[in-house]
């Protein structure tokens, strides 16, 4: 009984270890993803607001210097 009860313990154990693990997968992940957009925006991030300027103009909308 008492080994079936050691079993049982390490059972859970060994579960709660690879949740842990799971979360620290899950926010290496996340890091990543986000260095990832980071690094995306700071690359292209004149062409995107040359784009949106552009698309504001031909809209007639103002710009980001409130339309001087």
């Amino acid at each position: 009984m008492i080994q079936f009860l050691n079993l049982l313990l390490g059972a859970q154990k060994s579960k709660s270890d690879q949740r842990g693990a799971s979360a620290v997968e899950y926010g290496l992940l996340v890091a990543g993803i986000a260095a990832l957009i980071v690094a995306i925006v700071f690359v292209l991030g004149g062409q995107i607001d040359a784009a949106f300027d552009t698309i504001s103009g031909e809209l007639g909308g103002a710009g980001v210097d409130g339309g001087e």
